[in-house]
């Protein structure tokens, strides 16, 4: 009786541990850490428990990062590719496993699930492009060997309204000089003159700083390179290259610009077709 109940501690005692080892391992899962903050900063997990991150936090895979209304956060992966969140974004970590030894393991899933950011390639990104997908609401991104800025604008109900006044005002535009008695044709409203809108239109705007990316959904694949906009509203419209920047705008505080991890020179003075932003 006795040997028995010896031999149930032991089997118990085993059972322990391995649970142990297994949350050991999975704490240990760090997948960067935060080098630049603005403000506050918030790691959700998936168990729904909180963390408030700040200079040096470690960032885990399955993370899911807040920023506040005024905060700008840079984290730093441990293959030195990194991502700055703009303000009131919501980012999960989904997956991000590396290990410079063993490039089979490489992954870098992530979600922009609201707001936005720029993405600089680490040494994942240049060994196996394939292994980084970035999800938004409309699309997938996809790079090869990539610096981009993202955002993705919730269809809100004042966006939608902002996005019917453009369209309504491009009509009046078109048709100015037609009168009221000529029909209107669709070849005279193309050439009419097009009156930018207030703000960003809902959906997922997307600009190439350098390299090139993919954005790809159910309905169509895009291949946009360096210096290119491009934008698609859902999952059921294909992503398209947008000719003028549409507003799209990414002014972290100065320090942001002069992290330790990102390489070479300044795009200078902005332009009107380029993002409001410097890249280093």
């Amino acid at each position: 009786m006795t040997k028995l109940k010896n031999c149930t501690a032991i089997k118990a005692l085993w059972v322990l541990m391995l649970f142990w080892m297994a949350g050991a391992s999975w704490a240990a899962q760090v997948a960067g850490t935060v080098v630049q903050l603005s403000g506050p900063l918030l790691a959700k997990k998936a168990d729904g428990a909180v963390r408030i991150l700040s200079m040096k936090s470690e960032v885990e895979s399955g993370d899911t990062l807040v920023t506040e209304k005024n905060t700008y956060a840079m984290v730093k992966f441990i293959d030195n590719s990194e991502i700055t969140l703009k303000p009131s974004t919501t980012f999960k970590v989904e997956n991000f496993s590396y290990d410079a030894g063993k490039p089979d393991g490489d992954n870098a899933s992530f979600n922009l699930v609201k707001g936005g950011l720029r993405s600089v390639t680490g040494l994942l990104g240049k060994r196996n492009k394939e292994k980084f997908a970035m999800k938004t609401p409309s699309a997938t991104i996809g790079i090869r060997g990539t610096t981009f800025i993202a955002e993705w604008v919730e269809p809100s109900p004042e966006a939608v309204a902002q996005a019917a006044a453009a369209r309504q005002a491009w009509l009046m535009a078109s048709t100015a000089a037609l009168g009221d008695t000529m029909p209107i044709q669709p070849l005279m409203l193309a050439q009419g003159p097009v009156p930018a809108p207030p703000s960003l239109l809902p959906g997922l705007h997307l600009y190439v700083v350098d390299g090139l990316v993919l954005l790809s959904n159910p309905v169509g694949t895009q291949q946009f390179s360096a210096g290119q906009f491009g934008f698609t509203p859902s999952f059921r419209t294909p992503p398209t290259i947008v000719p003028p920047n549409p507003g799209l705008k990414f002014n972290p505080p100065p320090l942001f610009n002069n992290s330790p991890g990102q390489s070479g020179t300044s795009t200078g003075p902005t332009k009107s077709n380029q993002v409001d932003c410097e890249v280093r």
